[in-house]
């Protein structure tokens, strides 16, 4: 008869850099012993990379996966208020629990600067996060959305 382990597995420590991770973001080359992309050699670069491919990922754009990414890009131009913001932060809690079930967020920040003396809008957001098996462990990731409207002077 099978014995289910309900013992509690401590998060993974990572204790040697010849260990790799994943793949490093944005994609490149990577030396010749560590293989032929650049990786990450931690959980938590690892982790990092996902929050930023899924913030920068538009849904759809993922064959397969239709519903994978969150389409900040497309708020650039749109008139962001409070409850829009708010909405945002739904948003993105709502995708990483799908996607990053692993992820347990702290803190949303959404800033936005759209001044008019300015000739681009820009949206950042910044997440506190920790992974769920070391909640002691707090990280920040922050993703920055930005669009030329015109040629800088």
């Amino acid at each position: 008869m099978a014995v289910k382990d309900t013992s509690n597995k401590p998060y993974i420590i990572d204790r040697d850099s010849n260990i790799k991770v994943g793949i490093d973001l944005p994609i490149r080359r990577g030396d010749e012993k560590g293989g032929w992309f650049a990786s990450t050699t931690t959980t938590i670069e690892a982790v990092k990379n996902n929050i930023r491919n899924l913030l920068n990922t538009n849904q759809g754009e993922r064959l397969m996966q239709p519903t994978l990414g969150l389409d900040l890009r497309g708020l650039l131009f749109e008139q962001l208020t409070g409850d829009t913001i708010v909405s945002i932060q739904n948003k993105i809690l709502d995708t990483f629990e799908v996607w990053l079930p692993f992820v347990q967020v702290r803190d949303i920040q959404v800033k936005v600067d759209n001044t008019a003396n300015q000739l681009n809008n820009q949206i950042s957001i910044n997440i506190l996060f920790n992974i769920t098996q070391d909640p002691n462990t707090s990280n920040s990731v922050t993703v920055n959305f930005d669009s030329s409207i015109g040629d800088s002077p």
